[in-house]
């Protein structure tokens, strides 16, 4: 089959929403997608049930519902829809009041906004602020903790400095106990302390009605509070307040990114497998890592905005897909890697490999036909823009891998808008579930990021141990070894190694290391 004609069967385009999926790079048999029709209907049906409330988490006895989100009259409940419509409204008229200084702060109209959250706290709305925001016309400028690191919460602040008292804070955790956005608040509201500011004046909190956070909001009476609900997963949050909120204080069309997604989900919701893209893309993806994850996900969008695109994939394809077990108990270990940059900066950067190196790897190139919002575009050559250049490097690479039978899927967007990131967000939700239907497995929850952190909850409480230790016998010189000893933890002696190097490099523990040879004879301190 000539490359026009299987191009011709295999790109799939949806008109109405001005978006397109060629599928024709990968040259799966002409019988696959029949093949897997009857594994396909299953998915749809299992997508149905959840979309009525069906119970999707069993670990937390909870249903999921993001694509309510942007079709509240489908919530299974007149109070769910009534919770999701009137929290819109709240979102909207809270932005609108900041923005004409109605809400302020005690020196005036808020100029920045800074979000502290984690995960699918910060990865959503991170994504979408970069892929929109427009610096000299945004209401708002948007800036970030989105980690524990004290090095990026300085960065952060620095870029605040003397700007506090027009810095609007959301603290967005659901449970509120999440301890790197509890650290990032801290940090936060020493800050403001420092200059001499009241911060209960300028935080709005964002979680689980209920919660530790929300109980401390009321307490200090902060500026406002919205709900995250047990039925929002974070990673499939961008659409509710974690994400609609801080994209309506940077002066974003949050409507129209809602109606990107509902359209979407619209298409995506037909059973007819050929006329559904999240299910063409969701069986895309089986064929192309047999559908046991045995390639990864290389995502190459050529648009800069674009960029944190991949970063944003990465929680919900691998937080989704990652499992250890199926539905039935079984070990599977499930999962798709997935990592990128952008075009054609990739040009520079790893084609090279992708083309020569190991073939591990698909790879989804993703197509923006708007060059710029420009009447015109200035000229690099007769009759050649940056803009054709660009396209001219996606295609070529295309072409490139092919040739050496490395297999690509393209989406292509007519633009990037509010609207076609609330369809690209909407269409890669709809996948991951569809997915993890086909392959067995429940993409809503997520254990083995609760036993990260247990692990790193036994970390602190080692610190602690340590730390007392050394307190209790001030200038005693103790090697690693002999201290793990003593808080009783000989077992845990590399753990106790790499907590003390730490200390010792950060003068504010008090902890000093006398370095010996070799290495592990070193002594610590205080």
């Amino acid at each position: 089959m000539s490359t026009w004609t299987r191009f011709k069967t295999h790109s799939y385009h949806y008109a109405d929403l001005g978006v397109s999926l060629d599928l024709s790079r990968l040259p799966f048999p002409d019988d696959f997608l029949a093949s897997k029709e009857a594994a396909m209907q299953q998915a749809f049906a299992a997508m149905a049930d959840l979309e009525k409330g069906a119970i999707a988490n069993p670990d937390e006895n909870r249903m999921v519902g993001h694509y309510w989100l942007r079709a509240p009259h489908l919530a299974p409940s007149a109070e769910l829809t009534n919770d999701i419509t009137s929290t819109l409204v709240a979102i909207k008229d809270f932005a609108a009041k900041v923005h004409i200084g109605t809400i302020a702060g005690p020196k005036g109209k808020f100029k920045n906004v800074l979000v502290i959250g984690i995960g699918g706290s910060a990865l959503g709305p991170q994504f979408v602020a970069a892929a929109l925001g427009q610096p000299r016309k945004d209401k708002l400028a948007v800036s970030f903790f989105d980690n524990t690191d004290p090095d990026g919460i300085d960065f952060v602040l620095g870029t605040l400095r003397g700007q506090l008292a027009k810095t609007l804070v959301l603290v967005i955790s659901k449970s509120g106990g999440t301890a790197e956005t509890r650290n990032g608040m801290l940090e936060a509201i020493a800050a403001y302390r420092a200059a001499g500011l009241d911060h209960s004046k300028h935080f709005v909190a964002v979680t689980g009605i209920g919660s530790k956070l929300d109980a401390n909001a009321v307490a200090e009476n902060w500026l406002a509070r919205f709900p995250m609900w047990d039925w929002i997963g974070g990673r499939t949050s961008e659409l509710c307040a974690v994400g609609l909120l801080p994209a309506a204080l940077q002066g974003l069309d949050i409507q129209a990114m809602l109606d990107g997604a509902a359209a979407m989900d619209a298409v995506t919701r037909k059973s007819v497998t050929a006329e559904n893209p999240a299910a063409l893309l969701a069986l895309a993806w089986h064929w192309a890592t047999d559908g046991r994850g045995t390639k990864d996900m290389v995502v190459l969008p050529y648009k800069d905005r674009l960029l944190l695109f991949s970063r944003y994939l990465q929680q919900l394809v691998m937080e989704s897909l990652g499992k250890e077990f199926d539905l039935h108990g079984n070990v599977v270990n499930q999962g798709i890697a997935v990592y990128g940059n952008k075009g054609s900066t990739d040009q520079h950067a790893y084609v090279q490999q992708l083309r020569e190196g190991v073939n591990n790897f698909f790879v989804t190139f993703i197509e923006v036909l708007k060059d710029r919002d420009a009447k015109t575009s200035l000229e690099v050559e007769p009759g050649i823009t940056a803009g054709d250049y660009l396209q001219g490097f996606l295609l070529g690479t295309r072409d490139a891998l092919s040739e050496k039978d490395r297999h690509s899927v393209t989406i292509t967007l007519a633009d990037v808008s509010p609207r076609s990131l609330g369809m690209v967000i909407a269409l890669y939700e709809r996948v991951v579930g569809l997915y993890a239907s086909l392959v067995g497995i429940n993409a809503y929850h997520q254990p083995g990021v609760e036993a990260g952190k247990k692990a790193a909850g036994g970390v602190i409480a080692l610190k602690l141990k340590l730390s007392a230790a050394l307190a209790a016998s001030p200038g005693k010189q103790f090697t690693a070894e002999e201290l793990a000893a003593v808080v009783g933890a000989t077992e845990k002696t590399e753990l106790s190694f790499k907590i003390l190097e730490h200390l010792a490099a950060n003068k504010s523990t008090g902890v000093k290391k006398r370095a010996k040879t070799p290495w592990y004879n070193s002594t610590y301190r205080v």
